[in-house]
Parts: C-alpha cells; sequence; structure tokens
C-alpha cells in the first residue's frame, strides 16, 4: 500500500543553514524559528494550491525570508492559474495575522513572542512581495510580462530587472541604513540566484519549447507570426507566447507566402535536429 506524500520534501539552502549556525552562536534561535515556521506556512500555501492544480512537485526549498516550490511545470501552466499558486503563499500572511490577532487575547503565548511573530509577519510578506525574481513578487511580475510579451523576452527581462533592482537594494541598505548581517547576505543571495538564472536562461527556453513541442502547454488562443524565410527556427521560437498557439506565416523574397503550424518547426528542431537553419531551408515553396 502505497504511502500519502501529505507533505512536501523539505531541504534547507545552505545559507538558512549559515543563518541557523549565526542565531545559535548569537542567541537569536528563537526569532530564527518563528521566521522559519512564517516561512513553511507561506510555503505550503503554494504547496497545497499547485497540488489542487495536479501540478508535480518536487518538493520545497527553505531559506531564511522565502523558500522555492520545486516543480515540474515550466511555464506550461495557465497564467492565471500560475497566478493563484503564487499569490496562494503570501495569502498565508493574512491568516497568520489573523491567527495572531485572536491569540493576543488568550494567555496561551507570550506578549514578546507575540509581538515577534507579528512583526516578522509583516515583514516577510511585504519582502515576497518585492518584484525581484524568485520572490512571488518577481514571479508575479513575470507572470505579468509574460502575458503581452513573448517567453524569452519576458523571462530575460524579469532576471535582468530583478538583479538590478537587488543591486540597488543593497546600495542603499549600505548607504542610508545602519549595516546588518543578515539583510547584506539576503540581498547578495538574491543577486548571486538571479545572475545563475541568467547563465541557464538558454536551458529554461529549451525547457518551455520541449513542453509545447510535447504537447503539454495550456493553449486559450491561436495567432499568426510572420517571419521572413531568412529567419532561424530559434529566432521564431523566441516570439513564442504563452498560452498561444502560433500559425506561422513565412514570407519568402519571391513574394510567396506559406503558413505552417509551430507543432512542425519544433519537430524540425527536435528531431531533425535542424539546430542552424532557417525556416525558408525547412519549408521550401513547391
Amino acid at each position: 500500500m502505497k504511502s500519502l506524500n501529505i507533505l512536501p520534501k523539505i531541504h534547507l539552502h545552505p545559507i538558512l543553514i549559515i543563518f541557523i549556525i549565526i542565531s545559535v552562536i548569537t542567541g537569536t534561535f528563537i526569532d530564527l524559528s518563528i521566521i522559519l515556521s512564517i516561512v513553511f506556512i507561506h510555503e505550503l500555501g503554494h504547496f497545497l494550491m499547485a497540488r489542487h492544480f495536479k501540478w508535480r512537485i518536487r518538493g520545497i526549498m527553505l531559506w531564511v525570508f522565502g523558500g522555492v516550490l520545486d516543480t515540474d511545470e515550466h511555464g506550461n501552466r495557465s497564467i492565471k492559474e500560475e497566478a493563484l499558486v503564487t499569490v496562494a503563499g503570501p495569502f498565508q500572511h493574512v491568516i497568520i495575522h489573523l491567527l495572531l490577532f485572536f491569540l493576543a487575547f488568550t494567555p496561551l503565548v507570550p506578549e514578546n513572542i507575540m509581538d515577534t511573530a507579528m512583526y516578522y509577519n509583516s515583514i516577510i510578506l511585504l519582502f515576497n512581495l518585492i518584484p525581484i525574481w524568485p520572490l512571488d513578487g518577481g514571479k508575479l511580475l513575470m507572470l505579468i510580462l509574460s502575458k503581452y510579451l513573448p517567453y524569452k523576452k519576458a523571462y530575460e527581462t524579469t532576471i535582468i530587472s530583478s538583479i538590478i533592482l537587488s543591486i540597488v537594494f543593497l546600495i542603499l541598505q549600505l548607504v542610508f541604513f545602519p549595516f546588518t548581517l543578515s539583510t547584506m547576505m539576503i540581498m547578495l543571495f538574491l543577486i548571486v540566484e538571479n545572475w545563475k538564472d541568467w547563465k541557464q536562461r538558454y536551458f529554461v527556453f529549451i525547457r518551455f519549447l520541449l513542453n509545447r513541442y510535447e504537447g503539454s502547454s495550456h493553449v486559450a488562443k491561436v495567432e499568426p507570426i510572420k517571419v521572413p524565410s531568412d529567419l532561424k527556427l530559434m529566432d521564431v521560437f523566441s516570439k513564442f507566447r504563452r498560452e498561444i498557439k502560433h500559425s506561422i506565416y513565412i514570407n519568402f523574397a519571391n513574394s510567396d507566402r506559406i503558413v505552417v503550424d509551430e507543432t512542425d518547426c519544433l519537430y524540425s528542431y527536435f528531431n531533425d535536429k535542424q539546430y542552424n537553419s532557417q525556416i525558408g531551408e525547412v519549408f521550401v515553396t513547391s
């Protein structure tokens, strides 16, 4: 009899382990425990909503002031569905706040613990709504951009803006606010994570294309793309948008035009391995 996976697999990010060691040394482990409890409830909101939509979930990576729900869904779900999974995390802070509000009228929790939990609950909520990838605010930014821009451009814009904003926040913290090691490490962590994602952007895009090729992407409507015959297949793919299946109109120099389905282009790329071919070479006029 198979056991039910009621809870996801939990992984601790190396930076979180460093924070745990620091908290033990500095005597702030109670504060960190409160933070981790709030973060876990936050991520549990993402997990439960994703499970409701039957996402393929690998686990949760926890780090201070946030975490990442690791799934096998990569731009193939609807924007609305992904937005609901994203906001399910911040919504948990509303529930936590209401719970703490009612607990304040009971003697169950010491007042200092209550005040600390209230403070961190608000801070974590506000922090996660900053439009920096992979925070929830950054994910919402990505979803908004991908509603109006091709997936590749939306992803790259999100990463670049996240790196710039992280650097700005780090400079502001160093210049205008009292120095705190935790804040500096968190902002450095975000810069490093975004830089890693920037270097992996090609593989993220290929994964997106594979989902489309396998027919596992959500499609809401069909829209045409007009391209010249000398455009390479990968450049054609860079025009693909989420939730839209594309009919591709190929314009040749001799004024001929043919229409092909995006699936045929993806087949030529992945199966026929025409990685550097121009679309006009793949689909010649008869």
